[in-house]
């Protein structure tokens, strides 16, 4: 694949800096291949084959630096002793699959709440994120003080986190944090149907996901082609026999491949197709700013990929981090990331859908502990779309 017309062709960390201090790497956390845009100018990555090939060998280098990472609880500290220990360090290394403009709108509120950290953000999606952590611990560096990421507990496991017990912690429900206090998730990204209301009326739109194999359906959706912890959700929810039933009769509708949630929900906007597998808070957006497009309200289930926070076991910055993990479960901190409309695992924050308020999606957490099975489930997604 060639780069497109006017774009560098770059494969290294690129970093950007604004007013404030804060640095950013700028990439498309939503897609292995990326345009990256830094200082007016794009880049290129063309990693297709990247994410089954690091699924297929991550336990095979994380195996080599699992060694002297601690699984410890640390002594809980106050608020004050906290902030104290904060003022020292006075740095904190985020590493982080939010998208960098969420991330840069967090840490700059998190700056002006404790004007004595200066912050840097590195993001990625997951498969870049674990392979950096991975690739500085074999070279015995321990760059990160806390991270986002998705499979976190390909981290846990392996030894890399340290349990942190928040102070916010018992302000979410079960499934959104680790029994062990090692996480509790950040935010949430829920699958959904999305169409476009200008080609697709909304009393005409499917209802749910088995609507989708109906051949008047044929050739108009458009999905990610490595759509593979959504299909590891369906396994889980539905069941084997329902899923590949499912999944085999929808490889026979013509769906039109892309890479990256962001690109398929604007091509959907655009008209390219009427339907589309999205993440329901980039619908929202959209919809915001004008776009034709909606989302079903009546699939079983929604699907919830998690987006877990913890602390590096390694931290350079450890009240730093803690400081920002409370503050990011934080009422106050979840309500600035609902303004970006996605969601929050609080109980005590009610969802932002835009619909009637008896509306209760049918959620169905997609379980962290898939992870280390991923490119099993990869595989078969292929053999059964792409065989």
């Amino acid at each position: 694949m060639q780069p497109p017309e006017g774009s560098d062709d770059c494969g290294a960390d690129l970093f950007e800096e604004n007013p404030r201090g804060i640095r950013h790497w700028v990439g498309d956390s939503d897609s292995v291949t990326a345009i990256v845009g830094v200082g007016g100018q794009r880049c290129w990555m063309n990693s297709q084959t990247f994410r089954l090939v690091f699924l297929l060998s991550w336990f095979f280098v994380c195996s080599a630096v699992e060694a002297d990472y601690s699984h410890g609880q640390t002594n809980p500290l106050t608020q004050e002793q906290l902030i104290a220990g904060a003022k020292r360090e006075g740095k904190l290394v985020w590493y982080a699959t939010l998208t960098s403009a969420d991330a840069r709108t967090f840490l700059s509120l998190f700056e002006q709440k404790y004007p004595f950290i200066k912050t840097t953000h590195y993001g990625a999606n997951s498969e870049r994120m674990l392979n950096r952590i991975f690739t500085e611990a074999s070279a015995g560096q321990h760059l990160f003080d806390l991270v986002n990421v998705a499979p976190i507990n390909i981290l846990k496991t392996r030894g890399f986190l340290i349990s942190y017990r928040s102070v916010e912690a018992h302000a979410y429900p079960a499934e959104f944090r680790d029994p062990q206090d090692f996480w509790v998730s950040f935010y949430d990204l829920r699958y959904v149907l999305a169409y476009n209301t200008a080609l697709i009326k909304p009393t005409e739109a499917p209802n749910d996901w088995t609507d989708l194999v109906d051949p008047k359906w044929s050739g108009k959706l458009g999905m990610d082609k490595e759509e593979y912890e959504w299909y590891a959700g369906l396994l889980k929810y539905w069941g084997e026999n329902k899923t590949r039933k499912f999944m085999q009769a929808l490889s026979h509708q013509r769906i039109n491949w892309h890479k990256g949630h962001t690109l398929i929900a604007q091509l959907m906007a655009a008209g390219e197709f009427p339907l589309a597998l999205a993440y329901q808070h980039r619908i929202d957006s959209m919809k915001v700013l004008g776009a034709p497009v909606e989302w079903v309200k009546n699939t079983n289930p929604i699907l919830v990929a998690l987006g877990p926070l913890a602390v590096s076991a390694k931290a350079a910055h450890p009240n730093a981090a803690k400081l920002f993990v409370d503050f990011a479960l934080s009422r106050e901190g979840q309500l600035l990331l609902r303004r970006s409309h996605r969601f929050s695992g609080r109980n005590d924050l009610i969802s932002n859908v835009t619909s009637a308020q008896n509306y209760k999606p049918k959620l169905a957490i997609i379980d962290p502990e898939i992870a280390p099975e991923l490119s099993r489930y990869g595989k078969e997604f292929n053999e059964i779309f792409f065989h």
